[in-house]
């Protein structure tokens, strides 16, 4: 028994096959995908910059010949939209959740993972000397998780919750990541460089600060109004410089972080915008870590 050749069928009276289309075997064409050569009928063609186009080749790369990725929708920061948007922002709330159990369990932690400059800790015997300038490094960010009161953790991340969603899908995983991380740093390191030596500080204030100064800016970007981010902004400030027992040098820190680089999250040019993006962070990360050098040099 002969067999069909493969995308077509012998003309009656020739042994030529005339093409058929590949999705519609019984319906003959003249027409061919121009970008991977298969017959197509012409329910199945789709038009494109130059000829048509067969559904496949317009579902892996849009009908555009770029590679599937640059047909993916992008947030107004570049980013790829998720399907959960909020999904960052759950994780860092359970850790700062997780932390929180976790030193209600084991109080002696805070001790260990505060933010604390240069200070002597006499326990236990015979003590020892303590602190980021002794190159304990990691209080600077273990301290950004950091809660001891219901009251404290649960402003944090009522603002983190409510700032956070609306960022992450406006920015996109990984830049909404970068902005919370650095905010958070930069909160800490002005706290080292300013507070004393033996002042402890712990909170994720700083990164939400951060968040806040971002939503400014993305507000001012997209023209909306900004009564309601200002006048909540500015009731946090006076609270800041109001209250005792608050580090307001990790919320302003953490403010000029996140308006820093979410200017150059949402307004860097699109030819340049991974770039201009990347740059705003290393700024930021930069000049904190040329703060957290400079003070430890000062106090050893």
């Amino acid at each position: 028994m002969d067999q069909q050749p493969p995308g077509g069928r012998a003309a009656a009276g020739s042994g030529v096959p005339t093409p058929t289309c590949y999705r519609h075997p019984d319906r003959e064409t003249g027409i061919s995908c121009t970008r991977c050569g298969r017959p197509i009928c012409p329910e199945c063609m789709v038009s494109a910059s130059v000829g048509f186009q067969c559904p496949d080749c317009v579902r892996q790369g849009s009908g555009t010949g770029h590679h599937p990725a640059a047909a993916r929708p992008r947030t107004l920061a570049g980013g790829a939209v998720a399907a959960d948007p909020r999904l960052v922002t759950k994780i860092l709330v359970g850790i700062n959740l997780a932390v929180f159990l976790l030193v209600s369990v084991r109080p002696a932690l805070v001790g260990d993972l505060t933010l604390l400059g240069l200070a002597w800790d006499p326990s236990p015997p015979p003590g020892s000397v303590e602190g980021v300038a002794e190159g304990q490094w990691y209080r600077l960010v273990t301290s950004m998780f950091l809660h001891q009161e219901v009251v404290h953790i649960g402003f944090n991340m009522l603002g983190l919750w409510w700032l956070g969603g609306q960022l992450e899908a406006a920015l996109g995983r990984s830049r909404y990541l970068a902005l919370y991380l650095l905010s958070g740093l930069a909160g800490s390191a002005l706290t080292y460089l300013i507070a004393a030596p033996n002042q402890g500080s712990l909170g994720a204030s700083g990164a939400v600060y951060g968040l806040f100064g971002a939503t400014a800016v993305l507000m001012r970007r997209m023209n909306y109004d900004m009564r309601p981010v200002l006048v909540l902004l500015a009731i946090n400030m006076v609270f800041t410089f109001t209250w005792g027992g608050i580090a307001w040098e990790a919320h302003v820190g953490g403010l000029i972080a996140g308006v820093a680089i979410a200017v150059g999250m949402v307004h860097a040019p699109r030819e340049r915008r991974t770039a201009v993006q990347a740059g705003a962070c290393a700024l930021v990360l930069l000049a904190s870590i040329g703060i957290i050098v400079a003070r430890t040099m000062s106090l050893t």
